[in-house]
């Protein structure tokens, strides 16, 4: 097969590569012991996840150039949908690499603060319409069955889950009081709504489990996207509960009450974080023991999932960071996350290379290989003759339409010339 050929099938799952390349920036922005190089080496990451994500656009517009009906044929595919919002979340996760090692660097003016103010803005509409329009598009056209839920379902919300994250890196760096305060309250709800939502999906994931054993070998690296939700959380209210007290008004929730609402607030962000990090911790060690069994005897087939295996695990890993913060410094806390940060390096580089090694050996971009592949009753093929009958359609109804109006033209002109 030539290029043309294998574009078809590159997925919107290729984001999921942007995703993890930028948390491991992420990650090593949040390294509480910081050594000559670190920083070079997060900026490594950060602009090798924006080539990446400019590979990805490209790559992902040829298809739908090439192949235009695979556009709606994604939106509609039951399990290709779900991973739509890594295009977005890997957006957030560069604007937040952006505020990280751009905001109130030395040498950098004024304009790259507002710049980033308009584009917070622009991620939280675009999460919130994102992740709403995907499950309503899931609802609408695509029926499962708990046999099939896995923890990937939580995947539309994931945009919502890091602009918490977004508004505690953001909110210290801005200079004005009242707009880093409207940021973090964004924050705040956008993120309580990522979390809630994913906190009733983990309710079905548990009960499948219950019922149907662990899902099958192909598919259980999506477990770890259960650890993301509960360690984006932690690390983003968290970081929000610490700057509140510095940028709450004096008459906050109340006259005289600022400085306090402030305090309670950012303790209560503290215990908050601390309850969901032992629930993040929980689904880690699941998922790491469900994957032992079929890990041992070699029956993991790579896909563009075994990203999971660093994007939510980064999550985790900053969460301890925000651990350790919140518990003034522990040092304990800050070494395990230290061997994390070692740990997910090492995963990154394993996945990039087996990632390599796939397109090589045709286990990905080929046919039926992705999550473009056909899958119960969704077929590839039907999808598009669909969409190419409905444009028939389409083109035959304004064909008959110019049609009619030239016969009613052409019967006005004889009457007129005979009256």
């Amino acid at each position: 097969m030539g290029f043309r050929e294998r574009i078809r099938h590159f997925t919107w799952t290729w984001f999921c590569m942007t995703m993890a390349t930028g948390g491991i920036a992420n990650v090593l922005y949040t390294v509480p012991f910081r050594f000559q190089g670190l920083y070079a080496l997060g900026c490594i990451f950060f602009i090798l996840n924006m080539a990446l994500f400019v590979f990805n656009v490209a790559m992902i517009s040829c298809r739908f150039y090439f192949y235009p009906r695979t556009f709606k044929a994604s939106f509609l595919h039951p399990t290709e949908s779900l991973f739509i919002p890594a295009a977005i979340v890997s957006f957030g996760i560069i604007l937040i690499n952006i505020t990280q090692y751009g905001v109130g660097t030395p040498g950098v003016g004024k304009w790259l603060e507002q710049c980033m103010i308009v584009l917070f803005w622009l991620d939280c509409g675009l999460a919130v319409v994102f992740s709403m329009g995907i499950y309503l598009i899931m609802w609408s056209t695509t029926t499962f069955t708990i046999s099939q839920m896995t923890p990937i379902w939580i995947f539309p919300a994931y945009s919502l889950l890091i602009i918490g994250p977004h508004a505690g890196n953001l909110g210290p760096k801005v200079s004005n009081h009242d707009t880093a305060l409207a940021i973090i309250l964004t924050g705040y709800v956008i993120q309580g709504i990522g979390f809630l939502v994913s906190l009733m999906i983990y309710s079905a994931f548990i009960y499948r489990l219950m019922t149907q054993k662990l899902p099958k070998e192909s598919v259980r690296p999506g477990m770890f996207v259960s650890v993301g939700p509960s360690g984006f959380t932690i690390s983003g209210i968290i970081t929000m509960g610490l700057e509140l007290p510095k940028v709450v008004p004096h008459d906050f929730m109340g006259e005289g009450n600022g400085e306090l609402a402030g305090r309670v607030g950012m303790i209560c962000a503290n215990f908050v974080g601390l309850w969901l990090w032992g629930l993040a911790l929980w689904f880690f060690f699941i998922s790491v023991g469900a994957h032992w069994s079929c890990a041992t005897r070699g029956k993991l087939d790579f896909a563009m999932t075994w990203y999971s295996f660093v994007f939510p695990n980064t999550a985790l890993t900053t969460a301890t960071f925000a651990i350790a913060r919140a518990l003034n410094g522990n040092t304990p806390i800050q070494y395990v996350g230290c061997a994390m940060t070692i740990a997910l390096v090492m995963m990154w580089l394993f996945v990039i290379i087996m990632n390599i090694r796939a397109v090589i050996i045709h286990q990905i971009l080929w046919p039926e290989k992705q999550e473009d592949r056909t899958e119960g009753g969704w077929k590839q093929q039907s999808a598009e003759e669909q969409g190419r009958r409905q444009s028939e359609r389409d083109i035959d109804g304004g064909e008959n339409a110019r049609g009619r109006a030239w016969s009613l033209a052409r019967t006005l002109s004889r009457r007129g010339r005979a009256g």
